[in-house]
């Protein structure tokens, strides 16, 4: 049986799974679709094409699924879509896609943490922390398992890797390659993240390879094309490297040193 304050707006063609808690002045809109067991605390916002999963929490005045904030924008009917088990905290907001081709995602069990932003058309993975007043612009993609401290600011366009350590206050321009640790303005990465990645279960072995690599280009002297070349010569790839190895080789922005 769904909770429903007295005073939350729900627009009758919204869809609304079981076990739902809508809370004071919240406002659900008619194309939104929400799943079970999802909480809204007070005054949470849900707009336009939203699909979101089971097991949500909104906390107060969150606001999803509203439109971009690009000019380019037409009032076109563009998605953003949301997994499960995820924690949106205070004044989050979350925009729908700029374009009708590519929905904005959210994936699920993440934790995206006071005033941060997700702009249009953000790709935005599975088992996340983004700290407070975190700010994504448009079509960033952020991979699983990534951390990102608060105050820091996301270039559009910038690919942030998986199991990557971002500290807080930074600012990317540039694509910041998996399993590493950083911090800056301009950002720059500073070693592989191996605290992270020692409590997420990697054994010794696995991070040596990720070091090795990561020594490769970043300690060798090499530019990149010349790093690829030498990595591309290891016997072996394990499968730590070889998701270090595709991130770079499709990298348009170019990655952070």
């Amino acid at each position: 049986m769904n909770k429903i304050h007295q005073t939350a707006i729900i627009d009758p063609k919204a869809k609304l799974g079981e076990n739902i808690t809508v809370g004071p002045y919240c406002l659900i809109g008619k194309d939104v679709s929400l799943g079970d067991n999802c909480i809204l605390d007070s005054n949470v916002l849900i707009h336009g094409k939203t699909t979101i999963g089971s097991n949500n929490h909104f906390f107060h005045s969150a606001v999803i699924g509203t439109a971009p904030q690009d000019l380019k924008y037409k009032d076109e009917p563009t998605q953003l879509l949301m997994g499960n088990n995820n924690t949106i905290r205070e004044f989050v907001t979350i925009n729908c896609s700029a374009t009708l081709e590519e929905p904005t995602r959210v994936g699920s069990n993440n934790l995206i943490m006071a005033y941060a932003h997700i702009a249009h058309n953000c790709q935005f993975g599975n088992n996340i922390i983004m700290a407070n007043a975190v700010n994504l612009a448009g079509h960033v993609h952020i991979h699983d398992f990534v951390t990102i401290g608060g105050m820091t600011a996301v270039a559009q366009f910038i690919r942030i890797g998986t199991f990557a350590y971002v500290g807080g206050s930074s600012g990317a321009t540039k694509d910041i390659p998996p399993y590493t640790r950083g911090l800056g303005l301009p950002y720059k990465v500073n070693g592989i993240n191996s605290i992270g990645l020692k409590r997420k279960g990697f054994s010794a072995e696995q991070i040596n390879s990720v070091r090795k690599i990561f020594k490769l280009f970043y300690f060798s002297g090499l530019n990149v094309s010349q790093a690829m070349e030498k990595v591309l010569e290891i016997p072996k790839i394990t499968p730590e490297q070889n998701v270090f190895i595709n991130f770079i080789k499709h990298s348009i922005k170019g990655i952070c040193k």
